[in-house]
């Protein structure tokens, strides 16, 4: 979260594939004014309405049901400043998301977590923790 904080004061941010929420709650917890968050599996959009609601978080936060990539796909460009995606790994979603992004940047920024095998289109800036890497990518 460090490498986007200078981002995050007044941003809108997108988590998609957002699982608990812990990426755009920490957003909102550090200046962001609004998120979006994506998740289309049930126990994961209850733990993360749970999350929303212990942080008071309710105002500043949307939940969609839904798919993240047809999400993705249906933004324009520029739709947010900060997006963020921790796609399941080894299913070819970080790449399909990616490409959707190179075609459509809809954030400046875009994080997305993956395997740390897996090589992501385009000129991402790469930085690995342990067996997992964040590639981040900027629009111009």
């Amino acid at each position: 979260m460090s490498i986007v904080q200078s981002e995050l004061d007044g941003a809108r941010v997108l988590d998609l594939f957002a699982g608990s929420g812990a990426l755009g709650i920490e957003a909102l917890s550090r200046g962001a004014v609004s998120a979006d968050f994506v998740e289309v599996a049930q126990r994961s959009l209850a733990a993360l309405r749970d999350n929303l609601r212990s942080v008071g978080a309710g105002a500043e936060a949307s939940v969609h049901r839904g798919n993240a990539i047809a999400f993705a796909e249906s933004l324009e460009a520029d739709a947010y400043d900060v997006g963020f995606a921790d796609p399941p790994y080894r299913l070819g979603l970080a790449k399909q998301l990616v490409e959707i992004w190179l075609r459509t940047p809809f954030a400046r920024v875009l994080g997305v977590e993956h395997e740390k095998e897996l090589a992501l289109p385009g000129s991402g800036d790469r930085r690995a923790y342990g067996d997992t890497v964040v590639t981040f990518y900027r629009s111009s």
